[in-house]
């Protein structure tokens, strides 16, 4: 659709352009097709009789007319200019999200390759042990402090770059960004939770990294940090606050030096 009503809005402003306005000394004009000056008269096809006439030179206006004219064409070859540019963008995000899997998920392009991340189990580490975190599926725990942990302590997903950018594919209107995990005794903890007695209200404390987000489509978006990526663990988070039904699809970042 988007490209129809440029094309029509080019032939608009062509339709336009093809009317020249022949200027008068006297600060008249003929809309003229087109014309030629001949000698000591200027020879032109007449928009409104739809027919040749003939008028004198020097009542003419002619550097206003040659002004106005380059003027015009010029602004229609800009405006062609702008929307080929803008037409090539959208080409390109275009092929950019037909690369991106339509399932829920979290990819990367690299080297215009496809690599997917995978899930990770997370769970709920109390004083009373581990439980595993089911996707989406918040499960009941009783006052105190907790955290929420992944294994192992490192993770076999390794990003090169300290400015990754990730695709991430939502199954339903979530929140989601980038986390720093800390290594603890042979597990990565995504976040600190703390359960508020009586309430059983869930305060989350993750340690978010501040990111860029742009939409490509519904459910699709494309992140990256805002500032370079430390060394360090890492994940891609996908949840909704308090409710404690986070997806963790984590990496570790190894910058090249």
């Amino acid at each position: 659709m988007r490209k129809i009503l440029a094309a029509l809005f080019l032939f608009s402003l062509s339709a336009i352009a093809a009317n020249i306005k022949l200027y008068l000394k006297d600060g008249n004009f003929h809309l003229v097709r087109e014309y030629a000056v001949k000698l000591d008269r200027v020879h032109y096809y007449s928009v409104e009789r739809s027919d040749w006439e003939e008028i004198p030179l020097e009542l003419v206006d002619l550097k206003r007319t040659q002004t106005e004219e380059t003027q015009r064409k010029a602004a229609i070859a800009e405006e062609a200019k702008i929307l080929s540019v803008e037409d090539k963008v959208e080409r390109e995000l275009q092929e950019e999200v037909a690369k991106i899997p339509q399932n829920p998920g979290v990819y990367q392009l690299i080297a215009n390759e496809l690599k997917i991340f995978h899930l990770a189990e997370s769970k709920i580490h109390t004083n009373k042990g581990r439980s595993v975190l089911k996707a989406m599926a918040p499960i009941p725990i009783v006052a105190g402090k907790a955290t929420l942990e992944i294994e192992p302590a490192h993770s076999l997903n390794i990003v090169t770059s300290a400015t990754p950018e990730f695709y991430i594919q939502l199954s339903q209107e979530e929140r989601f960004g980038i986390f720093r995990l800390t290594p603890h005794l042979g597990v990565r903890i995504v976040e600190k939770l703390t359960i508020i007695p009586v309430t059983k209200e869930i305060v989350e404390e993750p340690e978010q990294v501040e990111i860029f987000r742009k939409q490509l489509a519904d459910g699709l978006f494309k992140i990256w940090p805002q500032k370079p990526l430390p060394a360090g663990e890492y994940a891609v988070v996908e949840y909704t606050e308090g409710k404690l039904n986070m997806q963790v699809w984590d990496f570790a970042c190894k910058p090249e030096k």
